[in-house]
């Protein structure tokens, strides 16, 4: 069934994923004890003059009482600081992801991040409940961004996915919404959509001039490049045609797939990877594919996520906390589970500062780190604290680097630390 749209128009959708709460109640982040004030005394202080009242006693006795009481007092405070934790050490220091707190309710899950290209202290962050907010010094601080075209009485909007290229950026969210910007996000205007659209839109990627490329949760692929005016389907039919055709082919679970994606990631040449609603396949497509392709998993357990390394390879993540990499790069069935401190709670996402440094993101807090390409995963039991589920790891470049999660959670890597890791 062809799905080719040539002027898309405005529409409402059903509701794709319901919006997150967070697991566990708000608690405070761990802060660093701070060492009392202990007094110490000098030697001089231990000699004193005898007063007149005590002319009585003998000198020898009454200074021999003052040298015990202090050497009392000194062994007193040095016992005290002997029993403070020591400072960090500097291998240490992959436990100090800053928590930015940010003017939302707590009840936001943010959703993703994008800073403009020619002024990386200019970014948005887009979430549940018509969040959108703006910052202009790196991500330290963010406000929040009015923006009359998105402001409905009647909706209450889900912004899904942002991107940049130039000053041109573009923002999806559900029910339909298509907004565009040409001067970095100083304003930006309504893209109207059609009525027809199949699925929800879940992600969008800037890839040129007036271009970009727009993705549903139906797995329809839709490319413009007249600034969204006119809309060119890339796929011909969407997934759930394509598995009814091909339901005898072998794929497990095909038979009960319910039409939507769960997760769909892009890798930096084009190529799709998404996880079926219920986990218990995948699918791929490549650039002039006609149709998405359905894999098996190889694994007993269902996929929570699926991505693309930094080398062209993919990771997998299953629910319950396994993590595994595909052998080689591209799009491959042939996965080897990896050894993970996840402590049982459930890894969500990766995110490759390069083809060696990422780290893994999940539920309670966790976060993991890998700096040989992820052969090993050391876990950050610092950001056990934080009283969120950490649901997308974005590297903006290499040296800036955010994780996003439920509540209204957003954790920053200071450029201090991709120095530090170098």
């Amino acid at each position: 069934m062809a799905m080719m749209t040539p002027n898309l128009q405005a529409t409402d959708c059903s509701n794709l994923i319901p919006s997150l709460t967070s697991l566990f109640p708000p608690r405070l982040l761990h802060r660093p004890l701070s060492l009392p004030h202990s007094r110490f005394i000098s030697k001089a202080s231990l000699h004193h003059p005898s007063s007149p009242s005590s002319s009585s006693s003998p000198p020898s006795l009454v200074n021999r009482r003052q040298l015990i009481s202090q050497t009392a007092s000194l062994s007193l405070s040095l016992a005290t600081l002997s029993s403070l934790p020591l400072p960090a050490k500097s291998e240490e220091v992959l436990s100090e992801w800053e928590r930015v707190y940010l003017p939302i309710d707590p009840g936001v899950v943010l959703l993703d991040i994008a800073f403009v290209p020619d002024d990386l202290n200019h970014g948005f962050l887009l979430g549940t409940r018509q969040t959108i907010l703006e910052t202009k010094d790196g991500g330290n601080t963010w406000t929040q961004r009015s923006i009359p075209s998105a402001e409905d009485e009647d909706f209450n909007y889900r912004f899904n996915s942002i991107s940049f290229k130039g000053k041109e950026g573009w923002i999806v969210g559900k029910p339909a919404i298509l907004l565009y910007t040409s001067d970095a996000g100083e304003s930006w205007e309504r893209i109207p959509l059609s009525a027809q659209l199949p699925g929800d839109m879940v992600y969008i990627k800037a890839t040129g001039e007036k271009s970009a490329e727009m993705v549903t949760d139906q797995g329809a692929i839709y490319v413009t490049s007249n600034r969204g005016y006119n809309w060119r389907a890339a796929v011909q039919e969407t997934v759930s045609a394509t598995l009814n055709r091909t339901v005898s082919s072998g794929i497990s679970g095909a038979s009960y797939y319910t039409g939507t994606f769960n997760t769909v990631n892009r890798s930096p040449d084009g190529r799709y990877v998404a996880v079926s609603s219920r986990g218990n396949f995948y699918l791929t497509w490549e650039p002039g594919q006609p149709f998405w392709q359905p894999h098996n998993r190889a694994i007993a357990r269902r996929i929570q996520n699926m991505g693309w390394r930094a080398d062209g390879g993919l990771w997998l993540l299953v629910r319950g906390g396994g993590l595994f990499l595909s052998k080689g790069t591209g799009i491959s069935e042939d996965f080897e589970e990896v050894p993970v401190q996840s402590r049982g709670f459930g890894i969500l996402d990766v995110g490759y500062r390069s083809e060696e440094e990422a780290w893994a993101a999940g539920g309670s807090g966790i976060l993991l780190r890998t700096t040989n390409g992820g052969k090993n995963w050391t876990r950050d039991k610092a950001a056990d604290n934080i009283a969120a589920n950490l649901y997308s790891v974005k590297f903006i470049n290499d040296k800036k680097g955010f994780v996003l999660g439920n509540d209204g959670v957003l954790l920053r890597c200071p450029t201090m630390l991709a120095i530090l890791y170098s």
